[in-house]
């Protein structure tokens, strides 16, 4: 496992007026109410993958604008703050608002534990742009004390599945060549499976045993690259059990290929420092989530995972400690990791799940 994500600091930040120094594990299940603020949490890694890729203000104009990032507004939240450690490691900074409604960037900072001066100061960016990315991008000598930040967030898949609509990307074909990364939305599952068959055997079977054990008709996939033009692409096309009859894509069910999609995403060769994935559970039978709570945990064996869900289902397969809940107290999101001590008694009684939908663990509507 390589160097993950200790601790986050997020001050300003949408719903999040406050969250400071919070603790961070290699298996993360966020669980809270609709409007709580678990979707917030997400993107903020979003909004921190999109200034490692130096295209912030797309990322804040796709969300309506820097007014709209600040806690209540900017007549409440001037600014927003945030900082992250990587061990030894870490990045700071704060993302102001302009007059055009985008952000600049001030106060940035680079942690390395083994210099006297621990933060070390990069000043401010008015252009949107990091200067961390920059000295690491153009080389510099300095790059040795941000790299390591760099790459981790760099990194960070943030997988989304909820689209598998008739036209939805994972249902259609990719050029073969691109199988470099499992992109976000699946939109190269074809080359990306393809490239695994080859090249990672055991990772395969393990993938296509694991949707045997969820659609048990499905055999396993053809993957035969077709010709489009100069190009070949492929896609998912499968075989049932007991027929030679290729399969298409579109005659899998909406629940059927969401799970395809997050196997391959937490049981592929290669993971990125961090796997996010925001309600996985939509879609899926009971029996289905099941196995997907065991890959979660496997995955969190070689990498770290962050997940939000609000399925009990899916919670009572993890320990208490693993559960971070989200609340709403004074119009802000709240983030509170459980302790099995607080629970021990309800637990001899009662699942993680069962506690979290009878209120033991507040983590349902708060009417404020």
């Amino acid at each position: 496992m390589s160097t993950q994500l200790d601790k986050i600091t997020i001050k300003g930040f949408k719903s999040i007026r406050e969250l400071e120094d919070f603790e961070m594990k290699s298996l993360n299940v966020i669980v809270g109410a609709n409007g709580a603020g678990k979707s917030n949490l997400i993107s903020f890694f979003k909004m921190l993958r999109s200034l490692i890729n130096d295209n912030l203000n797309n990322y804040v104009s796709d969300n309506g604008g820097a007014s709209d990032l600040l806690f209540n507004g900017e007549k409440t939240t001037p600014k927003m703050s945030f900082s992250t450690r990587f061990g030894a490691r870490g990045f700071r900074f704060t993302l102001t608002p302009t007059p055009s409604d985008s952000c600049s960037i001030e106060s940035e900072a680079r942690y390395y534990s083994g210099s006297q001066y621990g933060w070390w100061e990069l000043g401010d960016s008015h252009d949107g742009k990091s200067k961390m990315v920059a000295e690491v991008r153009e080389k510099r000598s300095d790059a040795r004390y941000s790299q390591l930040v760099y790459d981790e967030i760099a990194s960070w898949m943030i997988y989304h599945f909820h689209d598998t609509s008739a036209t939805a990307p994972m249902r259609k074909y990719e050029i073969v060549e691109d199988d470099a990364v499992f992109r976000t939305d699946a939109a190269n599952i074809g080359p990306f499976l393809k490239k695994l068959k080859t090249f990672h055997e055991t990772q395969y079977k393990e993938i296509v045993n694991a949707i045997r054990l969820v659609t048990p008709f499905f055999d396993d996939f053809l993957l035969k690259p077709r010709e489009f033009g100069v190009k070949q692409k492929v896609n998912i096309s499968w075989l049932q059990k007991g027929s030679d009859y290729p399969m298409q894509p579109y005659h899998l069910s909406d629940g059927s290929i969401r799970f395809i999609c997050l196997a391959t995403a937490l049981l592929q060769p290669n993971p990125p420092s961090t796997i996010i994935i925001d309600e996985p559970e939509l879609g899926l039978h009971p029996a289905a989530i099941d196995v997907l709570a065991e890959l979660i945990q496997q995955a969190s064996q070689r990498t770290q995972v962050i997940v939000a869900t609000q399925s009990p289902a899916l919670i009572d397969q993890f320990a208490i400690e693993d559960i971070v809940v989200v609340n709403r107290k004074d119009g802000a999101s709240t983030f509170e990791r459980l302790n099995a001590e607080n629970f021990s008694q309800w637990l001899e009684s009662y699942s993680v799940g069962e506690l979290w939908t009878k209120n033991v663990i507040a983590g349902g509507p708060r009417y404020e």
